[in-house]
């Protein structure tokens, strides 16, 4: 019955799938243009922009989801309009700040004001309001996409309903780095969601040598109605891919936790000031009132959390770091 609905829900995507898709002619177009020959978006630029996607929702926390999301607004809006590289930084702060907003806890979004200080973009709290407005009206307000996280996750889903101990196989921690990789590189927008997810999904299991989730795999391409030749042409582009990252060539980042660079007064009246805290005296023993309730009780541990500390999981995570600077790679 799970595995029935799972099906059900993968070809519903699958049918939606095509309306959240950015215009390849302007993808296209975007390819076509060289750095340095007037003021439009190259692909380098747009891939950069994305690399600092990542490293904005690794550093706030945010979920695969915000920055899958987020990319998914900006290549569709960029293959729709025509803009300037000036306005690029700002266009993708916009999209990250609705994807925020859509995917995240209330909680959890940062304003708008932090994200540009953050990202140390030299544009305005009005400008960035200027540009979500544009973005929202362009797209006609059509925010919950249907994304290649969306088939991963389902297949990821189906796989495990077979067999339990398939969980151990198949990280789906994993899976989300390698899409990651995958959409900092704009030819990856051009593929279909459901092949493109199907793609990595079938690297991995070749990987791990599973004649039993390959079957599942491919029962699922038959599913779809997934061409052995589409399915084949991006299985070879993120193949590609993983392999030009996985390179000695590639330079990649150090695993260095982020760092707050002060300038040496700052950190005198830092120093100063840690000094001239009081010493708190110790509670004794015995001293708590049992019969106080828990609930009126105060938390008296601190709730701050390091700065050093303040990078998401893909910052030391196994698989790619947070800011995936492989411009290196590319010819």
């Amino acid at each position: 019955m799970e595995v029935f609905k799972l099906l059900k829900e993968l070809k519903s995507n699958l049918e939606l799938e095509v309306h959240y898709l950015p215009k390849e002619n302007g993808l296209s177009l975007i390819e076509s243009t060289t750095i340095g020959h007037g003021n439009g978006v190259s692909a380098k630029g747009r891939d950069d922009q994305v690399e600092d996607l990542w490293s904005l929702t690794s550093f706030f926390g945010y979920s695969t989801q915000t920055f899958v999301l987020a990319v998914n607004l900006l290549d569709r809006f960029l293959a729709m309009m025509k803009v300037q590289s000036k306005h690029l930084a700002c266009l993708s702060i916009g999209c990250l700040h609705i994807a925020v907003r859509v995917t995240e806890e209330e909680c959890n979004v940062s304003s708008s004001h932090e994200l540009i200080r953050i990202s140390q973009s030299k544009f305005t709290v009005s400008d960035l309001s200027r540009m979500e407005k544009i973005i929202s009206e362009k797209l006609n307000f059509q925010f919950k996409a249907v994304t290649a996280l969306t088939f991963l996750h389902l297949y990821h889903a189906i796989a495990l309903s077979h067999k339990s101990n398939r969980k151990d196989f198949l990280n789906l921690e994993k899976l989300e780095a390698q899409l990651k990789a995958c959409l900092c590189r704009i030819v990856f927008s051009k593929a279909k969601p459901s092949v493109l997810a199907l793609s990595l999904l079938m690297l991995e299991i070749e990987a791990l040598q599973s004649a039993d989730l390959l079957e599942i795999a491919h029962r699922i391409q038959a599913h779809l109605k997934i061409s052995k030749a589409d399915l084949a042409h991006w299985r070879g582009l993120v193949d590609q891919c993983m392999r030009e990252y996985s390179s000695p060539e590639c330079a990649k980042p150090d695993h260095k936790k982020l760092m707050w660079i002060v300038s040496r007064r700052t950190a005198q009246n830092l120093h100063s000031n840690y000094r001239c805290i009081p010493e708190l005296p110790t509670i004794p023993e015995g001293a708590w009132d049992e019969s106080e309730s828990e609930d009126s009780s105060e938390d008296l541990s601190s709730g701050e959390e390091s700065l050093s500390s303040s990078l998401g999981s893909d910052a030391e995570g196994l698989y790619f770091p947070s800011n995936f600077r492989s411009r290196a790679c590319r010819p």
